[in-house]
């Protein structure tokens, strides 16, 4: 609230502020007990007791009055807080700017070096389901150890929030295993390069199913990124329908579960990483059956014996190495949300996977003709493009 307060006595709704006589004394703050003098409109001008102490902020405006008949009275204009409203000194964008580039350094580094042992493990142990299932048993089991040491702060959750979180849960399990499968079948690079189509389905079913518009310009960077994902599918070398179809199921279901958090979560007090730690435990629990089923451990046992023939020890460490880095880079991405902006956030998911993309060219000597290059290229652009449109 806004106050005039003159330097000579003045009593307003049972708040008496009095300045001091000594010239030499600049008192900064002044805290009272007071009695609220504010109205809404419509109300009669009858004090309302606030029992709060209010914090009187420092001089911001003065308008000097000669009088002749009295002494000089200056009005001067102030804030009055409650006490639990104190104002805050702003944080520095040098070093907001630090940390957010050190979120962004540590969530593309550790998505590439999860990405790189998730494909060495997929060629010596093709089955995807089993894979997806240790990551997020691996991130539960690290955050489970994390409330009970106490390391991190266990969430306040209820009903409503596991009720809240189920569908996203559900749409996050379907979106992981999708593109493990994806990437057991072709390239890591290419299931890249088709999952940055994810903003196409995500503006084609905001369209159709929630009937929301957009800008034109957003639809016009839909044209390079639906291009740039064809011409390099067609290119591709070693395409695989089946890879080629779990990154576009992959696509459809991020989709679906960022419409899910946003509906569900709102009013929702739990950080990023608590929240997704609740989600690696709940998706857990939905994923573990259907990857029994799917592949059953006779399979997993046998293919867990030829893989550990065929690498050695060092297969038992890219499976733990796979999992660990999975859950960071979720985790640190999801920590990330907590400081920046959804733009912010979907230009560095760009960036991310321009790294992924060409790490994973290098380590495995991907072969990759100049017409698919140009493919990728055209869609990862298209992909920032649609992130500016979107501001």
């Amino acid at each position: 609230m806004m106050s005039m307060i003159k330097t000579s006595s003045i009593s307003t709704g049972g708040l008496r502020l009095t300045s001091g006589s000594n010239p030499t004394r600049k008192p900064n703050r002044v805290v009272v007990q007071s009695l609220n003098s504010s109205t809404q409109l419509g109300e009669t001008n009858k004090p309302i007791l606030s029992l709060k102490p209010l914090h009187i902020s420092a001089e911001r405006t003065v308008k000097s009055v000669f009088s002749e008949a009295g002494p000089i009275s200056r009005d001067l204009r102030c804030k009055a807080l409650h006490k639990d409203e104190e104002e805050k000194p702003p944080t520095s964008s040098a070093a907001q700017k630090v940390k957010i580039g050190i979120y962004f350094a540590t969530w593309w580094a550790l998505n590439v070096v999860f990405n790189i042992y998730n494909k060495k493990v997929l060629n010596a142990f093709p089955y995807p389901w089993l894979t997806s299932t240790l990551s997020l048993a691996m991130g539960s089991l690290i955050m489970l150890v994390s409330w009970g040491i106490r390391i991190a702060e266990t969430p306040k959750t209820d009903f409503d929030f596991w009720k809240a979180l189920a569908p996203v849960a559900v749409a996050h399990t379907i979106g992981h295993v999708a593109a493990t499968v994806s990437m057991s079948k072709v390239a890591v690079s290419f299931t890249h390069i088709i999952k940055s189509a994810e903003p196409a389905f995500s503006v084609i079913v905001s369209r159709f199913l929630l009937g929301e518009t957009f800008p034109v310009p957003v639809y016009l960077s839909l044209v390079p990124i639906i291009g740039g994902c064809a011409l390099a599918a067609v290119t591709e070398l070693n395409f695989n329908m089946i890879g080629f179809m779990g990154a576009m199921i992959s696509n459809l279901a991020f989709v679906f579960r960022n419409i899910f958090s946003k509906k569900g979560m709102k009013g929702k007090s739990v950080s990023g990483m608590n929240y997704y730690a609740c989600l690696s435990i709940l998706s857990l629990i939905i994923l573990t059956p259907f990857a029994i089923a799917m592949e059953g451990p006779k399979l997993w046992a046998a293919g867990w014996q030829k893989a550990v023939a065929d690498i050695g020890p060092n297969f038992v460490w890219w499976v733990a190495a796979q999992s660990v880095f999975y859950h960071l880079y979720n985790q640190v991405s999801y920590m990330s949300l907590d400081e920046i902006s959804p733009l912010t956030f979907s230009i560095g998911n760009t960036m991310k996977r321009i790294s992924v993309i060409v790490s994973s060219i290098i380590i495995f000597h991907t072969p990759v003709q100049p017409v698919n290059a140009l493919g990728a290229a055209i869609a990862i652009l298209g992909t920032f493009l649609y992130s500016q449109a979107k501001q």
